[in-house]
This record gives C-alpha cells, structure tokens and sequence, in this order.
C-alpha cells in the first residue's frame, strides 16, 4: 500500500471519528441490537456497514422473532440482560416507554445534528411519544390505500382515472364491480380477528371524528355499517373475516376482486402477479371534505434504559437514521421521514402507487399509544367480528367495546 493511499485512509478513519464525535480506543465498546430483519433488510446490513467504519464503537446484531419480541424483551430487561438497542413494533413501543424500560431520548435527539423531529411524518413520531416525551426514533413506516383494477372499472362504463372518494361511492361502485358469475368481489380487505382487523378498521372510525377512547361514536357505527352492508350484500367474500391483508391482496391480483384494500409492501407481487392495468388511490372518506386517516405499520428504534453505554447507542441510532435515504432504494422499505424522496424505479405503475402511499402517510395515526394496546384492539377486534357475523348490531359490538375499553383506561 502506498503512502498517500494510506494517508488518505487515515484522514478518512479521523473524519469518521469526528462525525460521531468519538475518540479512538484501544477496545471497542460494544453495543447490542435486537430486531426482526433477515439478511436482505436494513438491520443486518447498517451493522456491518457501521462497523467496518471502526469508530471505536462494535455493533452486535441478533435477529429474534415477532411474536416473541414483548416477552423476550421484557424478560431481558427485568433481568438486566436486555440489548442496548430494539427495534419494536409501533403499537408495543407504549408498554415498554411506560414501564421505564425505554430511555427518554428527548435531550439527546434535541442536540443531534442527525436527528430532527420536524423531518419525521407525524405518526410515526407519534407512536415514540409516551408522557410528553421522546422514547425512541422511527424506523420505517407503511399504510393502506385503495387498490383497484382500472380494466374491470372500464368493462363496467366506470372511469378508470376516477376511483372512489366517498364511502358511499366506494359501496355503489362495488356493487357495479361484482359479478358472481365470473366469481368477482367489488371490494377485498380484511376484518380478521386480530391486530390486521383493528388496523384496516381504525382509520374508518377515525375518519368518522372517532378514536380507540371513544370507539362507539355516531361516526364509528356509521363506518362499521358501511362494513357490514359490503359483507351482508357479498360485495367482499365472506372469508374477509378470516383472510389476512396479504391473502385478501391474492384475491385482487387473482383478479377475482375489483378493489383491496392493502399497503406498498404489495407493490411488487402486484407488479408481478396483476396481469392487468392497475391504480392506487387514497382511502375513501366518509363524505367529502372529511378529515382523513390511515393506518400506520412498522417499527420503531429505542435504547433500553439500563444500557450501560447510552451514548455509544445514541451514536448508532444517528448512523442509522444518517442512512435513511437507502431505506427504500436498497430494501424497499418506506421512511418515516417526509424530507425524504421516494426515488423512482421506473416501474410505471409502481411509482404511481408509491406516490399514492407517501401521500396517504401525511394522514396515517399510530395506534394508540397506549401500553395496553392489544387489550384495546382486542376489544375493537371482538366488535367487528360480532357485527359482521350478525350476533349484534355494529351499535351495540361498538358500546359494548367502549366498555371494554373505558375499564383498560381505568
């Protein structure tokens, strides 16, 4: 190696040490990251990037599975055996920010030159805030709009650049879109008894002036009547109440539904499977001018409050969050920063799509947060399936879920 090549290489290691303001030791300190990511997501890869800028810092990666995240991260921490760094879903960061297992980042993010609050959408900064505070940082975000196959809307004399707006357009709309003799739905989304009903039915209510606290107003009803009226008519399968967001998503690309209901993560299998001319638009509304909401997935980075360096582990939540702008490009993944453009793929109808979702993501709300969140969805989770199955009416599953949810409140 030559002189200046290695000069070179030299002023660069010092650069990087300066930008995480750093000094050189002579042991690396170590700092531990759990999450969920394979190989060929962001995780994996930020880690070894980070570390082969030898900062003086060592980052450990373990990946660990989605239903045991909670329990496992629970326990590790009541034991002292918790990772400096996780990366958990939105809806569970409340549980963990309100038992004082999370560190309250709010002075640190206010000096960070990396981090900016004011970059992020505001729901997903939403669902790091518990008590006023500041408890973690977005990873990535998604959330769901309105698929729809713009050669069925042709066949049936409806035009294809003007997909529903209203709820009652989009119920008129898939009463025209099926057909049974072809084995066709209007609509496919999904009212699943789990965490995937509560998420495609919140921003509903939502829209409707209502929130998981007031869960049975007029509005909610109106939006839960609305569901059941396309289940009642079969203008969506009856398995809805069974299907997953990406099964009930098979159905639209099968061509056997008109409409879905689903989020970019479908983009590619849409680009790959749909074999007709397809368009994405915003969640209907319940009549124009309505506010607008949208459910609102993914994870969230946080540093647990024993960490036994909090520093180091700030200093790579900035790495990561420095390397945002390859969220997208390099694993697919939506940012949950607004100051950051989706770059095009020059995939038509994808870029369409993708530009639909980041509009949709101004709109999107967490859910909650609050640290009983699974007993709440449970409760609206419960409702739904009540209505829907006939067993109530959507007022009553609706009070009934209030009351579930007023005693979680206390």
């Amino acid at each position: 190696m030559g002189i200046r090549k290695t000069a070179m290489l030299g002023a660069l290691a010092l650069a990087t040490v300066s930008i995480f303001g750093l000094s050189a030791k002579a042991e690396d300190v170590t700092i531990s990251v759990w999450a969920l990511d394979r190989d060929i997501q962001p995780v994996p890869n930020l880690v070894k990037d980070f570390n082969a800028l030898n900062t003086g810092i060592k980052v450990e990666f373990r990946q660990i599975q989605f239903d045991d995240v909670v329990s496992e991260a629970m326990r590790a921490y009541s034991t002292g055996q918790a990772p400096d760094i996780i990366a958990v879903d939105n809806p569970e960061h409340a549980l963990f920010a309100s038992r004082g297992a999370f560190l309250d980042l709010t002075d640190m993010i206010a000096k960070s030159e990396v981090v900016k609050t004011e970059n992020y959408f505001p729901g997903p900064l939403a669902s790091t805030m518990w008590d006023g505070k500041n408890f973690g940082i977005p990873k990535a975000t998604n959330t769901i709009a309105l698929y729809y196959n713009k050669d069925m809307f042709k066949a049936k004399g409806l035009d294809p650049d003007k997909p529903p707006q209203t709820w009652a357009e989009l119920v008129e709309t898939a009463r025209k879109l099926t057909d049974p003799s072809a084995n066709v739905y209007g609509l496919t989304f999904s009212a699943k008894a789990n965490e995937e009903g509560t998420f495609q039915f919140l921003p509903w209510a939502q829209m409707a002036g209502a929130s998981y606290e007031t869960i049975n107003t007029e509005g909610a009803v109106k939006a839960l009547d609305t569901w059941k009226t396309i289940i009642d008519e079969k203008l969506a399968s009856p398995d809805t109440l069974t299907r997953s967001q990406w099964d009930s998503t098979g159905t639209f690309n099968s061509g056997n539904a008109a409409m879905a209901i689903s989020g970019p993560w479908e983009l590619d299998r849409m680009v790959e499977e749909a074999k007709f001319d397809w368009g994405v638009a915003l969640l209907p509304v319940p009549e124009e001018g309505a506010e607008r909401s949208s459910a609102m997935g993914d994870f969230n980075w946080a540093i647990f409050a024993n960490s036994e360096h909090p520093e180091e582990a700030f200093k790579v939540l900035e790495y990561f969050v420095s390397q945002d702008n390859r969220m997208f490009k390099d694993f697919g993944q939506l940012p949950a920063r607004s100051d950051i453009a989706i770059p095009e793929t020059g995939v038509a109808l994808k870029d369409a799509g993708l530009k639909v979702f980041v509009e949709q993501l101004k709109y999107a709300k967490p859910r909650g947060p609050h640290p009983e969140w699974p007993k709440i969805s449970k409760a609206i989770q419960d409702a739904i399936q009540a209505a829907l199955t006939g067993q109530m009416s959507s007022r009553e599953a609706l009070d009934q879920a209030a009351e579930k949810i007023k005693a979680v409140l206390g």
